[in-house]
């Protein structure tokens, strides 16, 4: 029996070998992710949220030379998914275990194995839809964004209480919603809608310097500040779509 035509063609394709450059920077990504799940069971949370944010700059790193090189393949693809479900679905998930779901016993770590459950379930969901409905927005939160809130929200509280979060309930709610925006059919925007090729306004670039000035002035505050803003902009902006749709299909009808 001879084996199916595309599979021949993938083996012929991994004879050929794979492009260096954006899968070792999609492996330093993985690599962050391990350090942070290292870190989280070290009790270093400093040190597991920094891992996850630094993982994120290599999850756009990769993309991006990928495409600045053309050297995207079927094969980066892939491990980028897999990257990805260890340094923003596994890391954060241990994560926010370790450092505050752990007093609330069963609910603790059912609510943290939600979250990388919900973030395996959005990353397969990307691959299915992409290159066709995700094309521009993103169908639900993207996992890095989910990631990073998470990350950004332990680094805020470390710097402003110097105690654990003990049985904080506001952090399970948290978890519990970063997880459902991640599977749900809400649009959120990205870093790949911005085109970098094209001429943009002056004012622009001075903005990115401010944002950057404000970041290593207080990173934990900033970072937790623009989480927070991204998270409810979006469902701001789907209720406001929402309405629209509403509003204009009744004209129709009438």
């Amino acid at each position: 029996m001879k084996p199916p035509k595309d599979s021949t063609e993938r083996a012929q394709g991994m004879k050929k070998g794979v492009y260096v450059l954006p899968n070792a920077l999609t492996m330093t990504g993985m690599f962050f992710g391990f350090f942070s799940i290292l870190s989280s069971f070290r009790g270093n949370f400093e040190a597991a949220a920094w891992g996850i944010l630094i993982a994120s700059v290599f999850d756009g790193l990769d993309g991006w030379v990928a495409r600045l090189t053309n050297s995207a393949s079927r094969f980066g693809v892939q491990l980028d998914s897999l990257s990805d479900l260890v340094a923003f679905g596994v890391a954060p998930a241990v994560l926010l275990y370790t450092w505050a779901l752990v007093p609330f016993g069963r609910i603790g770590w059912a609510v943290a194995f939600l979250f990388m459950g919900c973030g395996a379930l959005r990353l397969a969901r990307f691959n299915v839809q992409s290159g066709t409905t995700e094309s521009k927005a993103f169908t639900g939160m993207p996992i890095p964004g989910a990631a990073g809130i998470a990350a950004a929200t332990v680094l805020f509280y470390l710097e402003m209480w110097d105690a654990p979060p003990g049985k904080n309930w506001y952090l399970v709610l948290l978890t519990v919603a970063l997880a459902a925006l991640m599977v749900s059919t809400l649009r959120y925007h990205g870093a790949k809608e911005v085109k970098l090729g094209k001429r943009k306004p002056f004012w622009m670039l001075v903005l990115f310097a401010v944002i950057v000035a404000l970041v290593i002035a207080h990173p934990p505050i900033v970072l937790f500040s623009f989480g927070m803003i991204y998270m409810t902009a979006g469902i701001i902006e789907n209720i406001y779509l929402f309405m629209r749709k509403r509003s204009t299909g009744r004209q129709q009808a009438s």
